[in-house]
């Protein structure tokens, strides 16, 4: 009787699955991402969603933070573990190998992710020869413009230079067609370190020499010149000073700008009848140049997805980041953002309907300017942040600025 009710128990516990621990088993893992700008949280959700369709043993967490929180909450989370997989910039690879917190994946990364991913965009996740994660969004900014105003003021084709943009901009507005014809994303904060770096490039200008800052003077000095110029000019939408890259796309596909300083997402955006003004207008090329110095200007905006050191599951979390980053799943969704495989730019699927964009991108992407490459990132931007606040308010002049922001700047 005992033995029968033994058997008995002992079946209805395999059935239950009490002595089957794997095959019910459920690997939970936590991941941050971005809710601006490149993929929408509705695609990242979409991707999850055909991961775990695919790895059902998998459960993805996804928490979805403003650009301006993303380096914050991810080193604020190391204490307490709280994500396997974190979205981080280009600025930031230097300072967490420094203190730790993402995993040197190197030895993950396979010959053919090394032969696939354009040789540009694994600088967005290397640091002293060692790399952190895979590159998801590659990106820069490009140099938006409404073809109907330009048309209505009898301009031909847009600026090659920085100061045909800005001629270009006194007829539209000289014209009566739009008041302040330029926007850009110039708020307190990392976007208008972006737009910086983009002229700082034009300009040939250099953020460190010999460890030392070298912003304060040569082509640092005369991209903040040319910024505080535009502003005061009344050329730039005054509000440009609160202005992030979401603020910008909304005045820009409303129809209340010439042209924009945006990243890749916005082309797709402001060309969608269903939200925008301008669908069909919207015109796309490489940030403009200077004469003599040089024939575009871009910004190395991309980010890349990488394992936290406080993670627990770094084998679901690779495969979650090598899945994301697949050339599969970027073609999917090359709308938004350009994907990082080169094979990818030869594929109908991914360049019909954005040919103009590819075209500027073969320009913007191979001319990438990085941010600072630096352990101390974070306390050089800061300053650099409030240094073109205070110019473009005229609360102290370009090298007065600039000169403080050396002093502050950690380095």
């Amino acid at each position: 009787m005992l033995k029968s009710i033994s058997r008995t128990l002992l079946g209805a516990a395999f059935i239950s699955g009490a002595f089957m621990p794997h095959a019910f088993a459920e690997t939970s893992i936590n991941a941050l991402f971005m809710a601006q700008a490149a993929y929408s949280e509705a695609d990242v959700r979409a991707m999850t969603e055909a991961f775990t369709k695919a790895n059902p043993d998998i459960k993805v967490n996804l928490e979805f933070v403003p650009y301006e929180g993303l380096h914050d909450k991810t080193v604020l989370a190391q204490g307490s573990g709280g994500y396997d997989v974190v979205l981080f910039d280009v600025i930031w690879p230097a300072e967490y190998a420094s203190n730790n917190v993402l995993v040197d994946v190197s030895a993950r990364i396979t010959d053919d992710m090394k032969k696939g991913v354009l040789p540009g965009a694994w600088t967005t996740v290397t640091y002293d020869g060692k790399s952190y994660g895979m590159p998801w969004i590659l990106d820069t900014k490009y140099l938006f413009y409404n073809k109907e105003i330009l048309e209505k003021a009898g301009i031909k084709s847009p600026p090659k230079t920085w100061d045909e943009l800005a001629e270009q901009a006194k007829i539209i507005k000289d014209k009566g067609l739009l008041a302040t014809p330029i926007s850009w994303s110039w708020s307190q904060a990392e976007a208008a370190i972006c737009d910086y770096t983009t002229l700082v490039s034009a300009y040939g200008g250099e953020f460190i020499k010999d460890g030392k800052p070298a912003f304060q003077s040569g082509g640092g000095l005369d991209a903040l010149n040319y910024m505080v110029t535009s502003y005061s000019s009344g050329l730039t939408n005054p509000n440009s000073k609160e202005f992030l890259e979401e603020d910008v796309r909304k005045v820009f596909q409303n129809g209340e700008a010439a042209f924009a300083l945006n990243w890749t997402y916005m082309y797709n955006m402001a060309n969608d009848p269903k939200d925008s003004k301008v669908a069909g207008k919207v015109g796309v090329v490489p940030a403009p140049g200077v004469a003599g110095k040089s024939e575009v200007s871009a910004v190395n905006g991309s980010m890349g997805l990488g394992i936290t050191t406080a993670s627990k599951h770094p084998e679901e979390a690779w495969k979650f980041i090598t899945f994301m980053t697949s050339q599969q799943t970027q073609n999917q969704y090359a709308k938004l953002s350009l994907p990082i495989w080169a094979s990818s730019y030869d594929d109908p699927a991914v360049t019909k309907g954005q040919e103009e964009l590819i075209a500027a991108a073969k320009l913007g992407l191979a001319a990438m300017y990085p941010r600072p490459t630096t352990p101390k990132y974070q306390e050089l931007s800061t300053a650099l942040q409030q240094a073109i606040q205070e110019s473009l308010l005229g609360q102290a002049k370009p090298e007065d600025a600039l000169k403080s922001a050396a002093e502050n700047s950690g380095l």
